[in-house]
């Protein structure tokens, strides 16, 4: 099967971009709005098509790629009363690039597989300005055939592709990524909140930590806080990285592995959330212990 038309449900700060560089590299693209109708405006002018469910969406689609918050809404895409399942479309292919619960990624594979669909996890990496360069990361759990026949399409969005094994170890290894990516993201907030109190410079502290083994991809992103008070190298909330560390740590519990590190890290993002940033970028938990510290934020 050659994938003609694509179908997008979730066009926020990741999935616009998605969606625009499948639209602008030959795919026909259909969409629909959910809360901010701004990015399904554009990708409609740059030549998608509009449509109300998603289960209309399937109908209409090969592929289908779901791109919503976390695993609630994964479901209810699927399961809803205007789901994809409800679409009874046979042949179709999901791709889901959330953030979800394993367990739940393998249910709905064999659910949609009973339907005579099938459903892969295609979870990214990298940030919206990634997606809007066509240049994020992929992890995609599922047969190998199954990625051969949609590969085409991922690769307008993707510069990175890296096939997991069976549907749902993509999701294990993004929880895995993602607990490392936002570890380092609270040590280096808390590091640079220490710094601001000890009232050390931070051009020389960015300089000493970058180039030795301290060094970090989210140190380099969050010392722009306080260099030039700018949160838009990490765009991702805060409450989302408090979802993903829960993820994380039951998934951890149910293998049963021990995860104190990782414990101690969602609870910071728990404080964080609980004390009014939760819709404020991962950067911000610098200003949240600063604050607490007594400082000003």
């Amino acid at each position: 099967m050659t994938i003609k038309t694509v179908g997008l449900i979730g066009a926020g700060l990741m999935g616009h971009g998605i969606g625009k560089n499948i639209v602008e590299k030959g795919f026909a693209l259909v969409t629909m709005a959910r809360r901010n109708r701004a990015p399904v405006e554009d990708l409609i002018k740059r030549g998608a098509r509009e449509l109300k469910t998603p289960a209309e969406i399937a109908a209409a689609s090969d592929l289908v790629i779901t791109v919503v918050t976390d695993t609630p809404q994964v479901e209810d895409t699927v399961y809803g009363p205007n789901g994809i399942l409800a679409s009874g479309k046979k042949g179709l292919i999901i791709a889901d690039c959330s953030t979800a619960i394993p367990e739940s990624t393998k249910k709905i594979a064999a659910d949609c597989a009973a339907k005579g669909m099938t459903f892969i996890d295609t979870p990214m990496t990298r940030t919206p300005r990634e997606a809007e360069a066509g240049k994020l990361g992929l992890m995609v759990g599922g047969e190998k055939t199954v990625l051969e026949k949609i590969r085409p399409v991922l690769e307008t969005f993707s510069d990175l592709i890296i096939h997991t094994g069976e549907v749902g170890t993509a999701h294990q290894v993004k929880l895995i990524n993602n607990f490392l990516s936002l570890g380092h993201a609270a040590i280096a907030a808390e590091a640079i909140s220490v710094a601001a109190k000890a009232g050390v410079d931070m051009t020389s502290l960015r300089d000493i930590v970058m180039g030795g083994g301290a060094a970090s991809v989210m140190f380099g992103r969050l010392i722009n806080v306080p260099l030039s008070d700018d949160d838009s190298h990490a765009k991702f909330a805060i409450r989302n990285a408090r979802k993903d560390l829960r993820y994380y740590t039951n998934m951890t519990e149910n293998m049963p592995v021990a995860s104190p590190i990782a414990e101690a890290i969602h609870q910071t993002f728990v404080m964080a959330d609980t004390l009014g940033y939760g819709e404020r970028f991962v950067p911000r938990l610098i200003d949240m212990m600063v604050k607490n510290s007594g400082g000003k934020a």
